[in-house]
């Protein structure tokens, strides 16, 4: 099977988040879209191991933010590739609260809805769950909506193993090369280093090979240390 097809099918970038109780939480995801026009509906796909899911079972509503181009890298590192259960995502960040009392984060994003939960599907480790969108605002920020094309080719960045796109490198097709020009993949997200691009935007010139970067540089995607990174 050749996965490189996989990445020819469109999606876009969105922050989902739900409720349990006073609780709040969210992540990133990339599989949301409408389903039906009268009534309203969209379905998101979220991972079984993911609190926000438990949160979605637990309330049965959830809002969704279309995040734009013009969103801050930090804010993918956090709800892309942290735990709820380990941090308070939305510590010192702003955000706003939808009638439901559902965060929304509508300085970064083109679009939010509300939604609640009339449908949901289990499809192994993930589950689709349908929903009524209860209201619906378009922002005018000035951005267009950031889609995992985009987000591959101008952030770097790749699906976490929790993402229902997650595609294991390995499988990939790959060109073979000397040991100067192999390229290390990040393990928590996928980012793949290139020594022939290197990374300007944090001080690597480009040519630069992976054993000659400072052991202090991270990944530009999710943080994680150089220790992280494994030879494709």
């Amino acid at each position: 099977m050749d996965y490189e097809a996989f990445f020819q099918i469109s999606y876009g970038l969105y922050l989902v988040t739900s409720k349990k109780g006073n609780d709040i939480n969210g992540f990133i995801g990339n599989t949301v879209f409408q389903v039906t026009a009268i009534p309203p509906t969209v379905a998101i796909s979220v991972n079984r191991n993911n609190l926000t899911h438990e949160y979605i079972e637990s309330s049965e509503v959830f809002a969704i933010s279309v995040l734009g181009q013009n969103v801050d890298k930090e804010l993918i590192q956090t709800f892309g590739y942290k735990s709820g259960r380990e941090i308070n995502k939305f510590e010192n960040r702003h955000w706003d609260k939808s009638t439901l009392g559902l965060p929304l984060i509508k300085n970064a994003s083109t679009a939010v809805f509300e939604c609640a939960v009339i449908n949901k599907i289990s499809v192994g480790t993930h589950t689709i769950f349908v929903g009524k969108i209860l209201s619906a605002e378009k922002i005018n920020n000035d951005s267009s909506p950031l889609t995992y094309d985009y987000y591959r080719a101008v952030f770097k960045g790749a699906s976490p193993k929790n993402a229902p796109t997650y595609i294991d490198t390995s499988k990939l097709n790959k060109s073979g090369g000397s040991m100067e020009d192999k390229k290390y993949t990040c393990q928590i997200c996928n980012y793949v280093y290139d020594p022939e691009k290197g990374d300007p935007e944090h001080g690597i010139a480009p040519g630069t090979a992976f054993e000659d970067i400072p052991d202090d540089w991270v990944c530009p995607v999710c943080k994680a240390g150089k220790d992280k990174f494994k030879a494709n």
